[in-house]
């Protein structure tokens, strides 16, 4: 498998001397924006063949790279941004699921975030958005390499529930850096708020290098359009938060565009896992992809992921083979010349192979569940070890109401990703010694990072940060 250029040939990047850097020396390192959707699944964006009109996110793949096979770490809020902003496995740092306002952890200080090593190298840094690596002070963002925050702790659902009479979350705080300024935010106006915010920091940093993370609460439940856009598409509310996401990426690159900033700017769109399947007409679409959020099939982890950086990144590129959110860290850290952290991480760096040199550095994927290791990944091949798993209710849930998850186990089963993405067809039988080579590899995965149903403890594994006891 090889990557295919939809406009350019593989040649943009063929003069060692230039690299994926351009043809001439930037006098200031490029600027870096990431916006993350969370619960939007594959099948959600137009240039990944969706049926919700995104112009302004189709745009950036047309002038930009669509990656095909990239995904998540784990299919969960908290445990998937940890590797976003890390580099790492989420086993490996010990961030799982998605902490609520009782955890007593949160991202260690010795883990170093992109925005620590881009801040290191004098960027401007921001987080607007929401966060969910810890909510206590000492692991909020302002802790870990941003100069800015606005935004949530954790996920907009983790509010007292209408009715209760001992509320089991607290009111859910809208944070201005490390000031709680708000108590239960309007979802309605919250994407706006955001994306104002991020149109300002953009503004203001036209004459130094900057990286803005934009972490969206949308399309995560309860959904939340601004009222001057519901009802644009004409395809219920969960289409008009989608529309009003790709409105905000609109709005950022306008901003870059006026600010003469585009063409020395990368911007990335992605999700934090695929879409929360028993919310019916609330929730996303994995497209051909098996199941969703909170499992370790394709539905589940692998999401959309845009990138453009206009003279690097050939336009209207495909990259069809094997890559993750862990790679983002170390390509970032290529493109800015930043030093990768100190302590080992988990992703390899693509900057070459997305400048079209037909390279494939991911060689395998590990698919964890909290500490299970469930699957393993080599080029087309994935191998699913037995396991207990979520699968999609018979029944959709509606406006808001989720109809609950059944649950279903599979045995040991091998499926060639290259012609059944959907992981219908076991070929195990026919392929034997595939089958004992990425057994193999499970128990390479094991040995590093462990895994909770052989009872094993990783080699590689860190502690997360832990609040003192009281």
């Amino acid at each position: 498998m090889r990557v295919t250029i939809v406009s350019l040939t593989a040649t943009f990047c063929a003069l060692a001397s230039i690299s994926c850097h351009g043809t001439k020396a930037e006098k200031r390192p490029p600027n870096v924006i990431l916006i993350v959707a969370d619960d939007l699944g594959y099948g959600d964006l137009g240039c990944y063949g969706g049926k919700i009109k995104t112009p302004h996110i189709d745009s950036l793949a047309r002038e930009g790279a669509r990656l095909t096979d990239f995904h998540v770490a784990q299919a969960v809020c908290g445990a998937s941004r940890a590797a976003i902003l890390t580099g790492c496995y989420p086993n490996r740092v010990s961030l799982f699921g998605a902490p609520n306002h009782t955890a007593t952890h949160g991202l260690a200080a010795s883990e170093q975030t992109i925005a620590e090593l881009l801040h290191d190298r004098g960027y401007a840094t921001a987080i607007i958005g929401k966060w969910h690596l810890g909510h206590l002070p000492q692991f909020l963002p302002l802790h870990n390499g941003f100069d800015e925050w606005f935004g949530l702790p954790y996920s907009n659902d983790m509010v007292p529930k209408p009715g209760a009479s001992d509320p089991y979350y607290p009111q859910l705080p809208l944070y201005s850096d490390d000031r709680v300024i708000e108590q239960n935010p309007a979802m309605d106006t919250l994407t706006t708020r955001y994306t104002e915010r991020a149109v300002q920091f953009v503004e203001r940093h036209r004459e130094q290098p900057f990286f803005l993370y934009l972490p969206h609460t949308m399309p995560h439940v309860p959904l939340g359009v601004n009222p001057l856009r519901a009802g644009v598409t004409g395809q219920g509310r969960y289409a008009d938060v989608i529309a009003e996401l790709d409105w905000s990426v609109g709005q950022v690159l306008e901003a870059l565009a006026r600010s003469g900033l585009a063409d020395n700017t990368i911007v990335i769109f992605t999700s934090d896992n695929g879409p929360w399947l028993p919310y019916g007409n609330h929730a996303g679409s994995s497209g051909a992809l098996r199941e969703g959020k909170g499992t370790t099939f394709e539905g589940g982890v692998r999401v959309p992921c845009v990138l453009r950086w206009p003279d690097h990144v050939p336009a209207g590129s495909t990259v069809p083979c094997l890559t993750a959110a862990m790679d983002l860290l170390p390509t970032l850290a290529s493109a800015c010349r930043v030093s990768l952290p100190a302590l080992p991480i988990d992703g390899v760096d693509l900057l070459a192979t997305l400048c079209g040199d037909g390279s494939e550095p991911r060689a395998n994927f590990y698919y964890y569940w909290d500490r299970q290791l469930q699957a393993v990944r080599e080029g087309r091949w994935k191998l699913h070890l037995p396991h207990h798993h979520r699968t999609q209710a018979s029944a959709a849930g509606r406006d808001g109401e989720s109809a609950g998850e059944g649950q279903a186990n599979i045995e040991l089963s091998l499926f060639d990703l290259a012609v059944d993405q959907n992981e219908t067809t076991d070929v195990a039988k026919l392929h034997q010694e595939i089958v004992a080579r990425l057994q193999a590899l499970a128990v390479v995965a094991r040995n590093e990072l462990g895994d909770s149903a052989q009872k094993t403890t990783g080699a590689g594994i860190r502690p997360a940060g832990q609040a003192p006891t009281k």
